[in-house]
């Protein structure tokens, strides 16, 4: 019998589990009684994986007395934007969801996003229990209550934070990814190491999850470890007043190459560049030695991910200026001071652009 594992979540808005195992989707059923209650479910499911899923969970729901209804929406970044929403909202309304009843947002990261967020606003807030089926989503986006849509000025810049009432990690379901799809989400969990845990650090750069020597057994228990460290770190902050801002590492220039990609490169290929540009930048201003950003660079091209972008500097900087971490005339941005620690510095914009300069094209 694998192993399960069940995370406590104590934010102060909400304290909920997050269930991690493999073959517990079957399980969500019961889960989403004891964490909700309530009489009506609807699914909110993308193109891609609610053809895979969709009926073992409404199976589930249907079996712990549930009467159910499916939403689908075309899979990608492309969709998570505000006319996606409405719709969203609008079969909310149709389905007579009370806010007793539970919306059961199950995919990745999009999915969690926009689950979350219909479910945030509809009735000005029911239920939602979040079933991530990306690793990405598993050990990132469905824990700790962030939702958001897109803007055409960048990346997430429109949601609120909206706590789950329970979150399920099916490791069953990475079964199904594609390996690139697979290999992108290992951004993230690059990311925890680098940010908290330099014993995780070293294991996944040693034995990389994306690798041949990579079980089931072993992925779950970096999945719940990386779990662990996302909700230490929500439970001291959890609206990014101060610590929080601590999970950004890589993001203000990884949010600025996947939006200037137009999307088509994944958030933990983009997240991972970020990191290393960061990193290097880092370096170079005397904030690390020159050592944590080799490794970093090293631990990234372990698993195939960029460690660099050619989109140029001033685009970088549009785009990152932008970007919701923007705190008046400055930027917050995450930089490592060794493997396991970091330290979040605001910067002028010429401070931004001149990191960008010495971290970005220098492949």
């Amino acid at each position: 019998m694998s192993e399960t594992w069940s995370i406590p979540v104590d934010t102060p808005s909400r304290s909920y589990v997050v269930h991690v195992g493999q073959g517990i989707l079957d399980e969500t059923g019961q889960i989403v009684r004891e964490a909700c209650g309530g009489t009506k479910a609807c699914i909110i499911s993308d193109s891609n994986v609610a053809p895979l899923y969709a009926d073992a969970v409404a199976g589930s729901l249907a079996d712990a007395g549930y009467s159910c209804t499916l939403q689908i929406f075309e899979a990608g970044e492309a969709s998570k934007r505000v006319d996606t929403l409405a719709d969203l909202l609008e079969g909310l309304a149709t389905s007579e969801l009370s806010r007793d009843d539970v919306v059961v947002a199950l995919g990745g990261g999009v999915t969690g996003d926009m689950g979350g967020l219909a479910g945030a606003l509809y009735l000005r807030g029911c239920k939602v229990v979040q079933i991530p089926t990306s690793l990405l989503a598993m050990v990132d986006s469905s824990v700790g209550g962030k939702t958001a849509i897109d803007l055409e000025a960048g990346k997430n810049l429109a949601g609120c934070f909206f706590q789950p009432h329970a979150v399920i990690a099916d490791i069953d379901c990475l079964d199904t990814l594609t390996p690139e799809l697979f290999t992108d989400s290992c951004g993230e969990v690059i990311k925890h190491g680098v940010i908290a845990d330099p014993t995780l650090f070293d294991e996944i750069g040693a034995s990389p999850l994306n690798g041949n020597q990579a079980d089931s057994d072993y992925i779950a228990r970096i999945v719940a470890r990386n779990i662990v460290i996302k909700r230490d770190v929500v439970n001291q902050d959890e609206r990014e007043r101060g610590l929080r801002q601590i999970l950004n590492f890589g993001h203000t220039i990884g949010h600025a190459i996947e939006a200037a990609s137009g999307f088509e490169l994944g958030h933990g290929s983009s997240v991972a560049a970020g990191m290393c540009c960061i990193a290097r930048a880092s370096a170079k201003k005397g904030w690390c030695d020159s050592e944590v950003a080799k490794k970093i660079v090293e631990a990234v091209s372990a698993y195939g991910l960029p460690t660099d972008t050619a989109i140029p500097h001033d685009t970088l900087l549009d785009f990152a200026t932008h970007d919701k971490k923007r705190h008046g005339d400055g930027v917050n941005v995450v930089v490592p001071t060794a493997i396991g620690t970091v330290e979040v510095k605001k910067v002028s914009l010429n401070g931004l652009t001149e990191l960008i300069d010495l971290g970005c094209g220098a492949n």
